[in-house]
């Protein structure tokens, strides 16, 4: 009887455990957090993509996008032989911009767009060794952006 109490303790910490990882990388939660760069973070995959974008660009220059990748602990992953693309939308206005590896877990890019409140982007990356992954991002409507260089206490279970 004592086992099956236990047994069913485990199991019952186990649920709630797992509810909690998950919810642990919702998009709402994600933007509580204070990011590496002083971009928005999400979900891709197994990964987590910072995208790091100008907030004053005019379409008029190119202007760069950064996005870093890590795990869900934060780890920096390598993006050596890695490739990838953002497209963004901002207003009636479509960017595409191709991102090459820039740094230890960075792709960078250049492209000419604007950065407006109703900007969305998706960003696509494929890792060496690994399928693709995909985000999308909101990255001037979320409250609370951090400056570049601050660090996120989130990541870890």
């Amino acid at each position: 009887m004592k086992f099956r109490k236990t047994l069913i303790a485990a199991i019952a910490f186990a649920g709630l455990f797992a509810a909690g990882a998950t919810n642990a990388h919702t998009n709402e939660y994600l933007d509580t957090q204070i990011a590496p760069h002083g971009g928005q973070v999400r979900m891709a995959g197994i990964y987590h993509f910072e995208f790091v974008i100008a907030r004053d660009s005019k379409a008029d220059k190119d202007t760069p996008v950064t996005v870093y990748v890590t795990d869900h602990a934060g780890t920096k992953v390598s993006t050596a032989g890695a490739k990838g693309m953002v497209t963004i939308l901002a207003g009636k206005v479509k960017t595409s911009i191709n991102l090459i590896p820039d740094g230890e877990n960075s792709l960078k890019g250049s492209g000419k767009y604007v950065s407006a409140p109703d900007m969305k982007a998706v960003v696509l990356v494929t890792l060496a060794g690994a399928g693709a992954e995909q985000a999308r991002f909101t990255p001037l409507a979320k409250a609370g952006v951090a400056k570049t260089g601050e660090h996120s206490e989130h990541m870890a279970h």
